[in-house]
């Protein structure tokens, strides 16, 4: 059985050697040369976090990025990203609760760095990367003692409650949910992923790993790209991106705009969308301009890894019509229960939806009230499970 995300890794390194595994706008790596860049940055991290330790990265998305994550994650620690451009006040709240003394950065990032004035030490890439040495004593002790319930990344919550929590998540959690994604979708080596998602926010996970365990290649997309419809479209119809599993606003966002008017990215056979609801007008933009490919609304939040539900959509919606959030993943259990806790059986009931099953969160970090009061023992199917 895979306990590690990083088999994954070697495996598609193994398999596809010298093709491209995630390219940004300045840069692209192979999946072998990925899997020894993040060898030799996880033997220099080890010098420098013990296994199972947080380590933030205060980078913008990019394949330099990549690398590093897993290098942390070869390194037997889970990373947590921190984007460059959040307020202060928020990279405080979660630098104090990781509660760590030593960030990670690139040469790149000095004046962001100075803003948020941390007073630990800084390391830099560049610095880890110096050596350019593979101890692979160390890897394998690390290696040795890993399960497969560490943790591989934490996400920090938006903050609806004022407070962001960080949603830990591990190695099965993410092997379990990206072996049935992929499956359910159809993602193969053969596609091409456009990753829209900052690397904060889990939607990104299901681009990082999709690729990861099937050796699809991922291109990573710039942010300013989507301010400007006709620049993404040429980036899309160049790299021939297969597959978009993006937010909705990101979506609305070109079609509103009138984007595909511009140019239809014709090689996208795969459009997936979640974070919020799609509006069927915009939707119905999409689907004409690209009538053979597959449609399907997610849903799920970042303590159930990604997503629980999905709809493939077979038909154009009216505007008056919701579009439904569908039915559970393989290996999950999707369920209404009332505000007495009960389980809501009847048609038309309103409920508040709770996940069992795979690939729930380890829970917050830190947190072990809020932990209990959210991932609770529920007599599912007649047996108690831990659910969200």
């Amino acid at each position: 059985m895979i306990t590690s995300i990083l088999e994954y890794l070697e495996s598609s390194a193994s398999r596809y050697p010298d093709k491209t595994a995630f390219a940004d706008l300045d840069a692209t790596c192979t999946f072998e040369e990925l899997r020894l860049r993040a060898r030799r940055v996880g033997t220099a991290l080890a010098e420098h976090f013990a296994p199972r330790n947080p380590v933030p990265v205060f980078m913008e998305k990019s394949v330099d990025t990549i690398s590093l994550f897993f290098g942390i994650v070869y390194a037997g620690c889970f990373y947590v990203l921190l984007d460059t451009k959040q307020p202060k006040t928020r990279l405080d709240h979660i630098l104090n609760t990781l509660n760590v003394n030593t960030l990670i950065t690139s040469m790149g990032y000095d004046r962001d760095l100075k803003k948020i004035e941390f007073a630990g030490k800084v390391i830099y890439l560049e610095e880890l990367e110096e050596d350019n040495v593979i101890n692979e004593n160390s890897l394998m002790k690390i290696k040795e003692q890993a399960l497969d319930t560490d943790p591989l990344y934490g996400i920090f919550t938006s903050g609806s409650t004022g407070i962001p929590k960080g949603v830990i998540v591990a190695h099965r959690s993410v092997i379990d949910f990206i072996d049935v994604f992929t499956e359910t979708f159809g993602i193969t080596s053969e596609d091409v992923i456009g990753n829209q998602a900052p690397f904060d926010f889990d939607v990104s996970v299901k681009d990082i790993y999709s690729s990861i365990m099937t050796g699809a290649q991922l291109v990573l997309i710039p942010k300013e790209y989507f301010s400007t419809p006709p620049r993404l479209l040429d980036y899309l119809c160049d790299k021939k991106v297969t597959n978009l599993t993006w937010a909705v606003s990101a979506l609305t966002l070109v079609s509103a705009l009138k984007g595909l008017n511009y140019r239809v990215p014709e090689s996208v056979k795969r459009v997936m969308f979640s974070g919020e609801a799609m509006p069927a007008k915009q939707l119905r933009i999409w689907q004409e301009k690209l009538p053979e490919a597959k449609f399907v609304n997610l849903y799920g939040p970042t303590e159930i890894t990604c997503n629980c539900t999905y709809f493939p959509i077979e038909r154009q919606y009216e505007d008056s019509e919701k579009i439904p959030a569908g039915k559970a993943f393989r290996g999950r259990r999707v369920i209404l229960v009332d505000e007495e806790g009960k389980q809501v059986t009847e048609p038309g009931v309103q409920g508040e939806i709770c996940s069992a099953g795979e690939s729930l969160a380890n829970g917050y970090y830190k947190e072990p009230d809020q932990t209990a009061e959210k991932f609770v023992l529920y007599p599912v199917d007649g047996t108690a499970q831990r659910m969200y």
